[in-house]
């Protein structure tokens, strides 16, 4: 069973210092790691004015309400989509309009979901649905109830209750929905944005559980591209950030284990290579080469510690009597693996700090990652001597 897929380099990569050709390489991978993700498709729906556009805004990078691209797929339906960020959004429009715009979207809605079913293509597929209500109505219509209950016999169901600045009357609206909603995934208030009252400020809330609860009611193959898309758990990047790094210290072990030359030092290995990609295509962030060269520069004393690591406990075994190939090759292995994962978790570390500062319209220059990933480093050598 073949666990991970080597890379095909065109030429080897022989200066980890100047790193020209790692960075190419890693740049080109995460580039084609994205392209590749199979999109989340979230049908929303709700009338005008409940709150979408900010909800959208506030969850997905680049302002997608703003920027995306909107592309008409029925008379009361749009599709918004933006090349880089795999999420594709069903937009409903209409539903505030009369009984029988309301009956036209509702009809429009079904056959898409039936429509897109028939492909059988996972990837074309609708995932889940948000169906958005205003808290400040203070009410679910009989309709509404009647349309959650039927699409929730279909998909996950998200019921969004928006705009729920009175959280004891959002609360209240919350044990109605869940009451008369009984299948549906949950019902969840959320103030997308802060909002000012007064001389106070309430912060916004929701957004995270709604972020969660969305994840666990999509398929898997679905999840990366969610977790790239969003931008409001940041933790949640990290977390499968380091599930995919832990995939490659399997393969970093079989690497240390049967001794190779110390050109193809870890940082250089093709398995480092595709983990490194499949870290970045997962947090979503805006990387260039600047950035890249900070960051790599900084890790490249990483490279020569897993050579001297391997080295140093190869030779000293070979001191002692009776250690054979198999304890040699094995600890080598882990010594290569364990300082692989550090490689990684450092490399999280630095992308989980250009993620918060570039969610927040902050930039972040490339001398501060380089001194961000060399205090990470000089912690885990720190650590390592004592």
């Amino acid at each position: 069973m073949v666990l991970f897929k080597k890379t095909k380099r065109k030429k080897p990569l022989t200066d980890i210092g100047m790193g020209v050709d790692l960075i190419s390489e890693i740049m080109a991978q995460t580039n084609q790691e994205i392209s590749e993700m199979d999109p989340i498709n979230i049908l929303l729906i709700g009338k005008t004015g409940v709150g979408k556009s900010t909800l959208i805004n506030e969850i997905f990078r680049e302002n997608l309400a703003e920027t995306g691209i909107g592309a008409p797929v029925t008379r009361h339906l749009e599709k918004i989509s933006k090349e880089g960020v795999p999420v594709n959004l069903y937009d409903t429009k209409g539903l505030e309009l009369s009984s029988e715009s309301q009956r036209k979207v509702q009809k429009e809605v079904m056959d898409l979901i039936k429509k897109l079913e028939v492909t059988g293509n996972p990837a074309e597929k609708i995932h889940c649905i948000w169906f958005c209500v205003s808290s400040q109505s203070r009410r679910l219509e009989e309709t509404e109830k009647i349309w959650i209950n039927g699409l929730a016999t279909m998909l996950p169901v998200i019921v969004v209750l928006t705009q729920a600045m009175d959280q004891a009357g959002a609360d209240e609206l919350k044990s109605y929905v869940n009451k008369e909603c009984p299948d549906i995934v949950d019902c969840i208030p959320v103030v997308a944005k802060a909002y000012e009252l007064g001389p106070y400020t309430l912060s916004s809330f929701g957004l995270k559980e709604l972020i969660h609860k969305t994840y666990g009611a999509i398929p898997e193959e679905s999840k990366r591209a969610f977790i790239n898309a969003q931008r409001v758990d940041i933790e949640k990047k990290v977390e499968m950030a380091t599930r995919w790094a832990k995939r490659f210290v399997y393969e970093t072990f079989a690497v240390g284990f049967i001794p190779i030359p110390f050109a193809d030092a870890p940082i250089i290995a093709s398995s480092q290579v595709t983990m490194i990609a499949k870290i970045t295509s997962i947090f979503g962030i805006s990387y260039d080469r600047a950035l890249m060269a900070s960051i790599f520069g900084a890790m490249a004393g990483i490279g020569g510690a897993v050579v001297t690591g391997r080295t140093l406990t190869t030779n000293l075994l070979k001191m002692v009597p009776g250690a054979g190939f198999l304890i040699t090759g094995a600890i080598s292995g882990s010594t290569a693996a364990s300082l692989t994962f550090t490689m990684a978790k450092i490399y999280i570390s630095a992308l989980k700090e250009v993620s918060q500062r570039e969610y927040q319209g902050e930039t972040i220059m490339p001398e501060e990652i380089k001194r961000l990933v060399e205090a990470e480093i000089k912690k885990y050598m720190t650590r390592k001597k004592s």
